[in-house]
């Protein structure tokens, strides 16, 4: 049973990425944890995590020892999970991997609503904005714009079925600068960027007419997409040049007049996002539950 638990330790400390994140959504601290694991490395005869003062990570055995485990986990889930027919709610837990716009303008009123409605269910969200295996990430379910899936994979539409890319600025900005007339102008104005996690900038991309113009637009800013967008939007407020994002993230500001839009007519649409879960396995009843909620809350 001891070495059970110190598994389950080790599996805890990889999906959270650390010792602090995995005990606070656990029963055991941090030190705790780190004594679990390092038992289970001296049982073992082999280090199961590279540790460094800034994350912690499987090394090669590691790694092997969770992609092993991780079928016989998934099973113990699910015969746990039976008990949940036995209940008026479901209990458990809910693992969801989001990108940053999604957690910030799509999920809250879902998951405010979900929450009320089944108390018992512990929602875990997990902001990534790269496409991830859900199961090898540790999770249930992910949510994903328009991805290419695999052929197992079930995808149910969340949110709104259609958004658009906005194009903003200051107004202060746009009288000093002038207004853009065509997406091209925007060569000649301080642009404010994003960067992927891979490093590659993304162009800004207009549409309108079937006509697409993709410009690739420089300025005195770029932030990392997803951790740093509100250091983004408040440089824009401050009137250091023009932003590209999510209209939805953009509408307060639009609203108040802190952000003037530009370029409307082009703004391009494209569809809203999905929830995405493995269609060969046993379904979890906070899953399933989340899934129900989620149809039922879609606009008609």
């Amino acid at each position: 049973m001891a070495e059970i638990n110190d598994l389950m330790a080790f599996v805890s400390v990889v999906r959270a990425g650390g010792f602090r994140d995995a005990a606070r959504t656990g029963e055991l601290s941090a030190s705790g944890l780190s004594t679990a694991v390092r038992r289970l490395e001296t049982k073992l005869g082999v280090r199961l995590l590279h540790r460094t003062t800034r994350s912690v990570a499987p090394t090669e055995a590691g790694q092997r020892l969770i992609e092993r485990l991780a079928p016989a986990l998934s099973e113990m889930e699910a015969a746990l999970d039976v008990l949940n027919v036995f209940r008026d709610k479901p209990s458990g837990t809910l693992r969801l991997n989001v990108p940053a716009g999604v957690a910030r303008t799509v999920l809250p009123p879902l998951v405010a609503g979900f929450m009320r409605e089944y108390p018992e269910i512990r929602v875990d969200v997990v902001v990534e904005d790269s496409f991830v295996d859900v199961l090898s990430a540790g999770c249930d379910a992910g949510v994903r714009y328009d991805e290419r899936l695999e052929q197992d994979m079930i995808a149910v539409p969340l949110g709104p079925r259609v958004e658009r890319f906005a194009t903003a600025a200051a107004p202060a900005y746009l009288d000093a600068r002038g207004r853009p007339k065509h997406p091209r102008d925007l060569l000649a104005h301080a642009c404010l960027r994003g960067r992927f996690a891979s490093g590659a900038m993304p162009l800004w991309e207009f549409e309108r007419e079937g006509e697409v113009v993709r410009v690739d637009p420089s300025g005195p800013l770029v932030v990392s997409l997803g951790g740093a967008i509100d250091l983004k939007i408040h440089a824009a407020v401050a009137g250091l040049g023009v932003i590209h994002l999510y209209e939805e993230m953009l509408r307060p500001y639009l609203a108040r007049g802190a952000l003037e839009p530009i370029l409307e007519d082009w703004w391009q649409a494209f569809s809203g996002p999905f929830l995405y879960y493995p269609g060969r396995r046993h379904l979890p009843a906070p899953l399933r539950a989340f899934v129900d909620y989620v149809k039922a809350a879609a606009p008609a």
